[in-house]
């Protein structure tokens, strides 16, 4: 996948193409439903595929006081879009003056003169993008019509709830990791750094993977889950490189702790270093409640228990 960021600046080899845009925050199944009408699209014509996407979200430039937290945010977010296949990723840079563009201009400027668009894939929900909110569906089909590319339309996504972003940062929230899943079609995922912390799960038997404070995803609502643990800097083929883990999201009560962190326990294994390295954490189910017990003993059999469930829960997603 190539990526670059300045439509002017398209490589040869992905003009022409059939292009979509948007935040694809998540690159959940809704997403998917795009992205595969893209790709289809594109090799239907025998032309690459390309996503043109912001840096940063529009909202954290236009209205920061309400930009959501993002599901997938920066390597994150272009490590799953390249997973789908495409050949090109514009990454455009997002701020107050890029907004000011007239929606007409946008399209113009990216998609014509930059990609040498021959289709434009969007969703039936597309509005809302360009000066003053104006640009929606039925523009660029008119625009379509002036410039000479085609634009395919896709339904809105969804059964009971609608496939969305929203949806998924609400299930997080609640501590709903498996139906976040169910829109995302894969685990939630987390990344970040592993910094040194009380060493108490050491101490008690269960040594945890504490991830910097600031890692990157949305960090579920407390509790205790059974998931998965992947050291991003060992290479695929690696025995250790995705482990089993039971995962703890909160502040531990019981030690009458303040600070809010995500720890992993990589199932029987004791003899990891993993201090400074960058790691991902998915939430495969939510166990139990974070719960303050009255004694260490109390805690030990809870922790055995959670093992346990994690071993179960996971030997039954494989």
């Amino acid at each position: 996948m190539l990526r670059w960021t300045d439509p002017a600046a398209t490589p040869a080899q992905l003009r022409p193409c059939v292009a979509t845009f948007g935040n694809f925050d998540g690159v959940h199944r809704g997403h998917r439903v795009v992205i595969d009408t893209l790709l289809a699209q594109a090799r239907q014509r025998g032309l690459p595929a390309v996503i043109v996407t912001f840096d940063p979200h529009p909202v954290q430039v236009l209205h920061p006081e309400r930009a959501p937290e993002l599901i997938s945010p920066g390597r994150l977010h272009e490590d799953l879009l390249e997973t789908t296949g495409i050949d090109g990723l514009l990454v455009i840079e997002f701020t107050p003056e890029y907004a000011r563009l007239l929606p007409e201009d946008y399209i113009r400027t990216t998609f014509v003169e930059g990609l040498d668009v021959a289709a434009l894939v969007v969703g039936a929900d597309t509005k809302g993008f360009g000066r003053d909110y104006t640009g929606d569906v039925a523009l660029i089909e008119d625009l379509g019509r002036e410039h000479g590319f085609e634009v395919v339309v896709v339904a809105d996504q969804g059964s009971d709830a609608r496939w969305s972003s929203t949806a998924i940062r609400h299930r997080l929230r609640e501590g709903d990791v498996e139906g976040a899943a169910e829109i995302l079609g894969r685990p939630h995922r987390v990344i970040g750094t592993v910094v040194h912390g009380f060493h108490r799960g050491r101490e008690l038997g269960y040594p945890t993977a504490n991830l910097e404070r600031r890692c990157r995803g949305v960090v579920p609502a407390d509790g205790v889950y059974a998931g998965w643990f992947t050291r991003l800097d060992l290479p695929a083929e690696h025995p250790d490189r995705v482990l089993p883990a039971a995962i703890s999201v909160g502040t531990n009560p019981t030690f009458d702790g303040t600070d809010r962190t995500v720890e992993a326990y990589c199932l029987d294994r004791t003899d990891l270093d993993l201090y400074g390295e960058e790691v991902a954490v998915d939430f495969v189910a939510h166990l139990r409640p974070t719960l303050k017990f009255d004694s260490i003993d109390d805690l030990l059999r809870a922790m055995a228990q959670d093992v346990e469930s994690t071993r179960a829960v996971l030997s039954a997603a494989n």
